[in-house]
């Protein structure tokens, strides 16, 4: 059985940063082969996609969402079952529980979830 597991959430302050990393275990997985983004759902909000990577095999595009661009960039692990998020110039805004994901049909994996507090 395949988990993503999320960590270095947290607390910072706003104009901070903190970089977010999943790992997959279980299961040898190849995230080069995998669809890869980063979620997020802030109280009383529905989930949204903070961005998208496609896999490595199809190329690698990536999309972010409006509000992450420029600040927020994804990348593959060298280990290859690793996802980071570097997050810098955090707002109070991006206060949120974040998530990762990895697909390739029809596998969808999620993470369980973390935590990140902008505030000052």
């Amino acid at each position: 059985q395949v988990q993503f597991v999320e960590s270095g959430g947290g607390y910072v302050q706003p104009g901070g940063s903190l970089s977010l990393s999943c790992e997959a275990s279980g299961l040898t997985l190849d995230l080069d082969y995998y669809a890869i983004g980063w979620f997020r759902q802030a109280p009383g909000k529905e989930r949204e996609g903070v961005v998208c990577m496609y896999s490595r095999v199809s190329g690698g595009a990536t999309y972010y969402v409006d509000s992450a661009k420029g600040r927020f960039t994804i990348t593959r692990g060298n280990a290859k079952n690793t996802v980071y998020l570097q997050m810098n110039s955090l707002k109070p805004e991006d206060t949120a529980v974040y998530y990762c994901n990895a697909n390739v049909w029809p596998n969808d994996y999620w993470g369980q979830g973390i935590q990140v507090t902008v505030s000052s």
